[in-house]
């Protein structure tokens, strides 16, 4: 009886992981592919009608006009893709996919460390490459995207993914290049729950809290330089700023403290700088040109913060920016962030009708997210040499009337774009098909 018992408690075990297993990642590939007649959407600001792109070993071989680009079929699976468009794979800036599945299970959710000061944690070894949420990105064209930790004034080291993997490992493409720390807000809102003015007012700590951040960098520096015996894996951990090998990504939306903030790195002698949230970065734009500092904006889709702006303020920012020469991407922080990441494609789109060209939406997820962070040699953009991570969509891929993604791929490789909410979807619309029947 009890090895009874222990049968049926093994085979309900089985049905269970049955029942949450993900798609299993794609092999890798073995055989050149050639995508015929398809608009080419290259990334970099270029398309190419009635093109053509062949990739093998997971690298694109070659591109261009259909008519001056030619192949061997013999030697290759041929996809027709008349009136359709292919894109470079969509990236997500500043993301948190793959660090927590569901939100109000406290178990499942690596998205921040203890501690006010957390250079040395990585949130790539927390990265769950069979998280349902993250699969559920592939069937919009959102193939790859940055894992970033929340929290504390120093949130630690992020990394980049793709999105079909067995594990972090396998989903690293670059590891550990960023470094991301909240600066301290210079306004703040009264609590209402206590009594207090809601309207924002000054934040009195805020100087200190500069120089205790300023005092903790001053510190890392002179450790670094200082006795090689003695080991702090907080102030180690900060090294890559110094030497340029690490990207500061500095959470900041108010004017003074993106402008306080940038000063801040510049003077600690950190060159690569992005700021990440921007709110009123508009307002300092040619300040970000002058230094060299890229932005990754909120999410397109939210409110405005403050009663005298624009209903349609946070729609205009891409177009603002882009408009001073400042290089950005789109980030979907905020209210159920990692669901809402699938749609940035559709952030992008809406900076379309607020400005930008399509060709320029494009790139704000594409080539200029690829280029903050630092992974543009292999990604971002369609050219011969770099990764065929791209897919193929019925229509406009940053509407989502038309976005209908029919093949997809990361390195080459033909990826599964099946989710549990197209099995869903699926099996919910043969239930009332054979209703109607």
């Amino acid at each position: 009886m009890k090895a009874l018992n222990k049968i049926n408690i093994i085979l309900v075990m089985l049905c269970v992981s049955l029942c949450i297993a993900q798609q299993t990642p794609a092999t890798k590939q073995t055989k050149d592919v050639a995508i015929v007649g398809a608009t080419l959407h290259l990334g970099n600001g270029n398309v190419i009608e009635n093109g053509i792109v062949v990739f093998g070993d997971g690298k694109i071989k070659s591109i261009g006009p259909e008519a001056s680009t030619p192949i061997t079929r013999q030697a290759m699976d041929i996809i027709d893709a008349k009136g359709k468009h292919i894109y470079p794979g969509f990236i997500v800036s500043n993301g948190t996919l793959g660090l927590v599945e569901v939100d109000a299970v406290k178990a499942s959710s690596d998205l921040s460390e203890m501690g006010t000061y957390n250079p040395h944690i990585r949130s790539i070894i927390a990265y769950n490459a069979e998280s349902k949420v993250v699969e559920s990105m592939r069937p919009n064209g959102v193939l790859l995207g940055q894992v970033v930790p929340r929290g504390g004034r120093i949130s630690g080291t992020s990394s980049v993914v793709q999105y079909d993997a067995w594990n972090w490992e396998d989903a690293a493409i670059k590891t550990d290049n960023g470094m991301h720390i909240n600066w301290p807000n210079s306004f703040s809102r009264g609590r209402w729950w206590l009594g207090e003015d809601p309207g924002l007012k000054p934040n009195k700590d805020y100087s200190k809290q500069v120089k205790e951040l300023t005092d903790y960098f001053n510190n890392a520096k002179s450790h670094i330089k200082g006795d090689k015996n003695e080991h702090h894996l907080p102030y180690e951990a900060m090294s890559g700023l110094f030497d340029g090998s690490k990207r500061l990504f500095i959470n900041a939306d108010d004017e003074k403290g993106i402008t306080d903030a940038v000063n801040f790195a510049k003077s600690q002698g950190i060159s690569n700088i992005t700021i990440v949230g921007g709110y009123q970065a508009s307002k300092v734009a040619n300040f970000l040109k002058q230094n060299n500092v890229s932005v990754m904006l909120q999410r397109v889709h939210t409110r405005p913060e403050l009663e005298d702006h624009d209903y349609d303020y946070t729609f205009k920012q891409a177009k603002a920016l882009v408009d001073a020469g400042v290089l950005v991407s789109l980030e979907p922080s905020g209210q159920m962030e990692r669901m809402n990441s699938r749609n940035l494609p559709f952030y992008a789109g809406t900076t379309v009708a607020y400005g930008l060209t399509k060709a320029q939406a494009l790139q704000l997820i594409t080539q200029n997210a690829a280029k903050i962070m630092g992974i543009d040699t292999m990604y971002g953009t369609l050219e011969v040499g770099k990764s065929a991570t791209l897919f193929i969509s019925e229509g406009d891929a940053l509407d989502m009337r038309t976005n209908l993604v029919s093949k997809a791929f990361i390195d080459g490789r033909d990826l599964s774009l099946e989710t549990h909410q197209t099995e869903l979807w699926k099996r919910y619309s043969e239930k009332y098909n054979n209703q109607q029947d």
